[in-house]
């Protein structure tokens, strides 16, 4: 077991001072149907748990209403709490401490994460593991894996499993079918498996590598984000946060509210003409075929001065004779075009930003969450003081954003 809690196959097992900041932030209650896509030992879980049997506390008296008191927080356990762990043997683990602090563990499944739902429910016997039924989902996917078409065909099922046609490229207006990635980063299919269980402004909080944040290659999935999702909260995690398990990884906890079907599709369709009307305006298409036939026409020259010089040469040695010529007209040809392409990008991210309805995000830099880089008490932990600010924060938005 212990190559597993140090991180070998790509699971971190989630930080205490991490988890309970995830938990205490969220309006999870007795009537919430909470799930964990990866759950490990089952911390989120219990720490779910352990919020609603305080609020059971608030609400009953512990002596003089025990029957109420345990029914309110027992139930909860024992109904509306939901983990999936790919591990049998964790999964195991996540049970038994679902036992020991009193029941939970009968939705507790050992199953791959990304399987469809009907197939989970097959596997496991279980058929609360269903698509738009959770309430929230709190989870840290492992990082770093990747999942492989040749051997899971479930990556054709998701969207972000394949590669969209480019819509700078020329052929784009000839064929924009989607094509299949040979890979995707678990952690990235599990943004689009959990918008899948969620119930409509169901809640995801997830911890992702800082990459799905930053890197340029990765804005197709950040452009997947703002479409499934309103983005509630970004905070950021000192480099340290997963040091002691192994993981140098620098990570975020990323909070979502799952949008309404037809806002998803407001977001796609406003991307979609904007993207369109920018090709028509700057006569893209155009520009692009008048570049194209200018190169052909100078290699075209180039060959043709070239035979005029050397009249008994043949087509392969003229070919050689104008090579460094013809990569110089190829590479200016290049040259533009990508030039041409930064700008209609740069066009298309401005636009979008005056188109798309705006709206408040938190974002908050945590740089000491209790513990040092060897797990050291600081005898300081800004996430409590973030966690209450944000909880704050997702009240506003569940009053005013409906």
């Amino acid at each position: 077991m212990g190559s597993f809690f140090r991180g070998e196959f790509g699971q971190y097992f989630t930080p205490r001072p991490i988890v309970k900041f995830i938990v205490s932030s969220l309006p999870i209650n007795n009537n919430s149907k909470v799930l964990d896509t990866s759950c490990g030992s089952g911390g989120f879980l219990l720490h779910a748990l352990d919020k609603v049997r305080e609020q059971a506390n608030d609400f009953y008296d512990k002596i003089k209403e025990e029957k109420d008191h345990f029914h309110h927080w027992h139930d909860f356990a024992e109904k509306n709490l939901f983990g999936i762990e790919i591990n049998d043997k964790i999964a195991r683990t996540a049970k038994m401490n679902m036992i020991i602090h009193d029941d939970g563990h009968t939705n507790v499944i050992a199953s791959d994460g990304l399987l469809s739902d009907a197939e989970m429910q097959s596997k496991s016997g279980n058929k609360e593991f269903k698509y738009n039924s959770f309430d929230f989902i709190i989870t840290n996917p492992p990082f770093g894996s990747s999942i492989k078409l040749n051997e899971k065909a479930y990556l054709k099922l998701y969207e972000l499993g394949s590669k969209d046609v480019d819509w700078l490229d020329i052929k784009y207006e000839v064929t924009k079918k989607r094509t299949p990635r040979d890979s995707q980063s678990t952690e990235i299919l599990f943004l689009e498996q959990c918008h899948k269980f969620l119930t409509e402004h169901g809640y995801l909080a997830i911890v992702i590598p800082d990459g799905i944040l930053t890197y340029s290659s990765l804005q197709y999935v950040r452009d997947s984000i703002e479409e499934m999702y309103r983005i509630i909260a970004v905070v950021s995690m000192p480099q340290t946060a997963f040091s002691a398990t192994g993981a140098g990884v620098k990570s975020s906890v990323l909070f979502l509210r799952k949008q309404k079907e037809k806002t998803t599709e407001k977001i796609s369709n406003q991307k979609v003409k904007l993207k369109e009307q920018l090709k028509k305006d700057s006569k893209f298409i155009e520009t692009l075929e008048k570049w194209e036939k200018e190169k052909n026409t100078a290699i075209k020259k180039l060959e043709e001065e070239a035979k005029q010089k050397n009249q008994k040469t043949s087509k392969k040695e003229i070919s050689e004779i104008i090579k460094i010529s013809k990569i110089t007209v190829q590479t200016t040809f290049t040259n533009k075009v990508n030039l041409l392409k930064e700008e209609m990008t740069e066009k298309y991210f401005t636009a979008k930003q005056q188109t798309l309805d705006d709206y408040p995000i938190f974002m908050a830099i945590a740089e000491d969450i209790g513990y040092d880089a060897t797990r050291r008490n600081t005898g300081n932990n800004e996430l409590i003081e973030i966690g209450k600010e944000l909880s704050r924060f997702i009240t506003h938005i569940n009053k005013t954003e409906k």
